[in-house]
């Protein structure tokens, strides 16, 4: 399956989640109103985001699919981490927003307890949105999917966070009726943790940042194939879902140029079927006398 192929796979778990946000969103909605649940009213709102982002999400999968040209001659794979920030915009704004009508509500001066109808409907919402978790989950595991990964993530905070709606409207019935309110901050809060962690990481690879110790794997993989006597430099970044790689390696300096090309195909193999990288550029240098095994 090429990396083209691995995005429109990724499409159905985007369209997955908003068919599943557009129902959830609206019966959280037209629920929480009816009940006199601020909790679930929030959640309701933040499943609306969640439509927005994956939706953001839909399209960057879309601008991703257009092949390399003269301006990107690596293609447009990090359009996918794109919508994934603005994805973290929409969600932090949101997300301040419930946090502010939650804190109002809290402080006011009569609050009514909320019918208990409100949180079986959170209930229901929490088991369709962990379902959505483990399918977004293993097809972004599959195909290597940071976005769609993302996405999965926000899904099981949805899920979470419909749990804790629904034990804040289930205690306001035992004369605690500020128990809905504390959970519509604490649903305000998820969403804004939410936003941070994929605004973080989004940043982070259009920064070209790259986890230390996952460059240290994949320099051990260069480094214990046949012929590597040492490796120079390795430097890795991020683009879309994919993984971009520029090594250096020395080899034995009586090697032929057939031979030292020889080790370079059989790096890139090895990353390709140990890793799943298939972007490797590399750099074959003779080896100098001063020089020791970096193995």
């Amino acid at each position: 399956m090429t990396g083209y192929d691995d995005i429109k796979q990724g499409e159905k778990g985007a369209w997955v989640s908003i068919g599943a946000y557009l129902v959830l969103s609206a019966l959280k909605l037209g629920a929480g109103y009816w009940f006199a649940s601020g909790a679930l009213v929030a959640d309701g709102y933040n499943n609306l985001t969640d439509i927005v982002a994956s939706a953001a999400v839909l399209i960057g999968l879309r601008i991703s699919q257009k092949p390399p040209d003269k301006d990107h001659p690596y293609g447009h794979f990090r359009a996918e981490t794109i919508a994934a920030l603005i994805a973290s915009f929409i969600m932090a704004t949101v997300g301040l927003q419930v946090l502010i009508g939650a804190v109002k509500s809290l402080y006011a001066a009569e609050r009514e307890a909320p019918n208990l109808m409100s949180a079986w409907v959170a209930l229901f919402a929490a088991a369709c949105m962990a379902a959505v978790y483990m399918y977004n989950r293993r097809l972004a595991l599959r195909i290597k999917n940071q976005a769609l990964l993302a996405a999965a993530k926000d899904n099981l905070s949805d899920a979470l966070v419909s749990v804790g709606a629904a034990i804040g409207i289930i205690g306001a019935q035992f004369g605690l009726p500020w128990l809905d309110p504390v959970a519509a901050i604490a649903v305000g809060a998820i969403i804004c943790k939410t936003a941070w962690e994929i605004f973080y990481s989004s940043t982070h690879a259009l920064t070209d940042g790259f986890d230390a110790n996952e460059l240290n794997t994949l320099r051990s993989t260069i480094a214990r194939t046949k012929g590597v006597k040492s490796i120079k430099d390795i430097k890795a970044r991020v683009h879309g879902s994919h993984v971009l790689i520029d090594v250096i390696v020395q080899v034995d300096p009586g090697l032929s140029l057939i031979e030292s090309h020889r080790i370079s195909d059989e790096i890139e193999k090895r990353m390709g079927k140990k890793h799943n990288i298939m972007s490797v550029h590399v750099h074959v240098e003779p080896l100098e006398a001063t020089n020791h095994s970096d193995k």
